[in-house]
């Protein structure tokens, strides 16, 4: 079987403690690691304002992980995001070869700042 590398992005609940936060995203990570999946990268955005209102709540707590696993994982993780009351929203995107490019640009610092040219 092949892998590819996933970015996922979901929203929590803004009433869960910190450390209710953090048992949840340990869940999801669990699932992935436990069903093969190798993690590449982690991001925890915090609390953020939510575009609009969503079960009627104006904010929730972002969280971006990268990884690489077998394309049938994505249902079973999906699966579990539609099952726990903490997640109001989740997006899993499989990466093309020039998103993993600037994906890694990224975390180094590379993107965003202007090159200097050196003569």
């Amino acid at each position: 079987m092949f892998t590819r590398q996933y970015e996922m992005v979901f929203i929590l609940t803004p009433v869960l403690s910190d450390q209710q936060m953090k048992d949840t995203v340990d869940k999801f990570r669990k699932i992935l690691t436990d069903n093969g999946a190798e993690l590449v990268h982690e991001e925890n955005w915090g609390l953020k304002k939510l575009a609009y209102p969503i079960q009627n709540k104006n904010t929730g707590f972002y969280h971006l992980i990268e990884f690489k696993s077998q394309p049938t994982l994505i249902q079973t993780i999906e699966t579990e995001f539609r099952r726990d009351e903490r997640v109001m929203r989740y997006l899993t995107v499989a990466m093309e070869k020039h998103h993993v490019t600037y994906a890694e640009r990224k975390r180094s610092g590379l993107v965003g700042k202007k090159q200097t040219e050196t003569v």
